[in-house]
């Protein structure tokens, strides 16, 4: 014990003294005692202050830029305040402190965040507006709203997650919208550096290395991420690179540029899904060694803020998601072995499917304090144009080979369509104060636009296919908050929402499957209500919400005895989620050094169908008070942080309950695995962090560590119906150094 105790001070004072000894000018600071300013000013040293953070979430303030926030609930995680394993974006660790997010294991450690809140499909985060630095990274908001485009952790200051009561100021989505604020340059500073280094289990090893300063009225920041990993399971190797790049350009007082590009790329090897009885067998095996997945996605984008006057301010951004998503895969059910063909001594043939995108926005935001009636009042307003052409070939007929190969063997896609989309939208929200506590708001959103789809299906033109949607619709909604104090309100509000028919409801899936001429866009509301506030070192937020989907897409029988049965995809009824979110955060000790911090964060959800039916292959059957698929009733994340100096030690409990994996409540499993209860389970993790110099951050995350066997989800689709396993019992250890 007193060797492992000199040892360790002898590494810490050696760091130290290593770091002190480098030269000065690399930290883009001065030495007062070489160059003495002309003015004969002096220079102070720098004081580090140490102190405990009490609380790790808070609320968006009132007015969020060009956003107006007030009577909504929003949350804040900051990275650098939370003990998680950033390297594998581990989502129960990252939104831990925010009840009821539902994430989704199922594309490769690190990959992917797949999440959702208050019973929406969680699937690449669809229902969510999904943001970089305020700029949209959904890859097709009419088309196909899944993102693809994924950063790394490491790359992040913040996230920013907001209910759908604000949706009418960003989108019509149903989730609201999530906001991934990346690091910026210290401006002290003409170079920066900052490196960030992984190593786990599976072979996980990953860098990130990031340059920032400012140089005159130009600030920088850019970074190179790169990532690989074995995987958990056999044949899931996955490869990952991110490049990003910010120039801010401070042409005055009241006026900035910014310029940004983030490319995202990861090329996953997909080891298939399990059926039961593989799962239970074995985990970590595999039913495919030959599907690939890889997203190639760029966002580039300008920005112009310009402080009109001290009581208006304009922020106008144009950005675009450029890219493609492919796969090559044997796609087929989890009983069905991928097999050589005794007969010819091949494989068969695996399926190509490539998504082109080319999503262009323009959105202008004007903010305005003025008076009304002797009330301070807040309006936001502004517009937004969307300009989309989703390109899909799919069905390929590709190689018979082991490796990632797109190639055809014939040159005629099974499906090759355009979805172009046009909109065009106008939003306002009026923000007034009422008394020194009271704030009432009310706003509206209308679109106008539409999508056409051209192309060829086997062939063929379109057939039995709606070829032209249009989104025309007024979206109302309003909020109310009443602050007792300034760290305790009372929030609460209603919102209409909207999505859009999109591509996958539009296309056949087989030749027995039609699609339905008058197919009607989901529409619905959002509604809640909260109470919000903090009482000496215990804070909260507690809120019941109600959100409501009508129109919701599924599949219908249609026929007579006098012709064929076919499936037909229409609009099956209504769906509607109740619930309650609690978060509680509390100091439960603290010393002069030391403190103990719990929290819980933990959501109840009662999430329904209602005047509701569904084909079942032979008829069609009512579903009413059916419970929605993959909805738990509970999910409960509950931690203990202690820290000492600069140490910080977490544990963390994770729980989500049973879920069902398709409407009919399906408990008893297929022998492919597609269908069946997905049963509850419960993880533990731990987390530690070490401050060992003021430029250097240590973390260590053991993931999972009663190494249960669980899953989160039986997809009905991509990346094939079944059980796909999370990963087991794993460890990664985390090196940051900034200079």
């Amino acid at each position: 014990m007193q060797t492992q105790y000199r040892l360790h001070l002898t590494l810490y004072y050696g760091l130290h003294l290593l770091l002190s000894l480098l030269p000065v000018g690399l930290w883009g600071q001065s030495n007062p005692n070489r160059n003495p300013p002309a003015d004969s000013a002096r220079v102070l040293r720098e004081v580090a202050v140490r102190g405990f953070r009490l609380n790790h979430t808070e609320a968006l303030p009132d007015v969020q830029g060009t956003y107006l926030m007030a009577g909504k609930r929003s949350e804040v995680v900051r990275l650098a305040g939370i003990d998680a394993n950033v390297a594998e974006k581990t989502g129960r660790q990252l939104f831990a402190r925010i009840p009821g997010v539902f994430v989704y294991d199922m594309d490769g450690t690190g990959n992917q965040i797949n999440i959702a809140t208050r019973g929406l499909d969680p699937h690449r985060s669809w229902e969510l507006n999904s943001r970089q630095n305020g700029v949209i990274i959904n890859s097709d908001l009419y088309g196909y709203p899944a993102s693809h485009y994924s950063p790394p952790l490491e790359s992040m200051e913040r996230v920013e997650l907001v209910r759908g009561t604000a949706s009418l100021q960003y989108g019509a989505q149903f989730g609201g919208m999530i906001d991934y604020v990346t690091k910026t340059a210290d401006t002290t500073r003409r170079l920066g550096f900052e490196t960030t280094n992984s190593i786990g289990s599976f072979g996980l090893r990953s860098t990130y290395n990031a340059l920032g300063g400012r140089i005159g009225k130009w600030t920088y920041y850019t970074y190179d991420y790169r990532r690989a990993s074995d995987g958990y399971r056999a044949n899931s190797r996955s490869t990952a690179q991110t490049q990003f790049l910010s120039l801010r350009f401070r042409a005055s007082k009241r006026v900035e540029w910014r310029a940004e590009v983030g490319r995202s790329t990861y090329r996953h090897q997909i080891p298939g899904p399990l059926t039961d009885s593989l799962f239970l067998q074995n985990p970590r095996q595999s039913t495919r060694s030959r599907n690939y997945f890889n997203p190639d996605i760029w966002v580039p984008s300008v920005r112009l803020d310009w402080r009109l006057s001290g009581r208006t301010q304009l922020s106008w951004t144009t950005s675009a998601v450029l890219g493609a998503r492919n796969s090559v895969q044997f796609d087929a059910f989890a009983n069905v072995p991928d097999a050589v063909d005794e007969q010819t001594g091949f494989y068969k043939n695996r399926q190509v499917d490539i998504d082109r995108f080319n999503s262009y926005t323009s959105e202008l935001r004007l903010l305005h304090r003025y008076q009304l009636a002797g009330l301070k009042a807040t309006l936001a307003f502004g517009m937004q144009g969307i300009n989309n052409d989703l390109h899909r070939q799919q069905v390929g007929k590709g190689t018979t080979g082991s490796d990632f190969d797109l190639s055809l063997t014939n040159p005629v896609w099974g499906r090759d369509l355009h979805l172009r989309s046009r909109n065009g939208a106008f939003f306002a929200e009026n923000q007034v104060q009422v008394t020194p506590r009271l704030q009432l708001a009310g706003g509206f959103r209308a679109e106008n636009g539409a999508s056409r789809m051209s192309g060829t299906i086997g062939n063929d033109p379109l057939e039995n296919v709606p070829a032209l949607v249009r989104h025309r619709f007024v979206l109302f909604g309003f909020n109310a908050q009443y602050r007792f104090n300034p760290a305790t309100r009372l929030y609460g509000g209603w919102s209409q929402a909207y999505r859009p028919v999109i591509f996958k409801d539009l296309i056949p899936a087989s030749v027995y499957e039609r699609v339905a001429d008058n197919l009607k866009d989901a529409r619905g509301h959002n509604a809640e209500i909260g109470l919000e506030g903090q009482w000496k070192t215990v804070r909260w937020n507690v809120s019941l919400f109600e959100l409501l989907y009508r129109n919701r897409m599924g599949n219908l029988l249609t026929g007579d005895s006098a012709g064929p049965t076919l499936v037909l995809r229409s609009n099956v009824g209504d769906s509607r989620s109740r619930g309650l979110e609690a978060l509680v955060e509390a100091t439960l000790m603290r010393g002069r050094r030391w403190s103990i911090q719990f929290f819980s964060s933990t959501a109840y959800m009662d999430a329904r169908y209602r005047k509701a039916s569904l084909s079942n292959g032979k008829e069609n059957v009512i579903i009413d008070g059916n419970r929605v698929e993959s909805v738990p009733v509970w999910t409960s994340r509950n931690g203990i942080t202690i820290q000492y100096r600069r140490i910080r030690f977490t544990s963390l409990y994770s729980y989500v309950g049973k879920t069902f994996s398709d409407a009919f409540n399906t408990s008893l499993p297929s022998a492919n695995g597609a269908r069946g209860l997905v049963p509850d389970y419960g993880l533990l993790d731990v987390m530690a962090t070490w401050q060992a110099h003021r430029r250097l951050l240590i973390r260590g995350s053991l993931n999972n560590v009663l190494d249960k066997s669980y899953f989160t989800k039986r997809p009905a689709f991509y990346p094939g119906p079944g059980i796909w396993p999370s990963d087991g019992r794993g460890g990664v250890v985390t090196a940051a150094l900034t200079l």
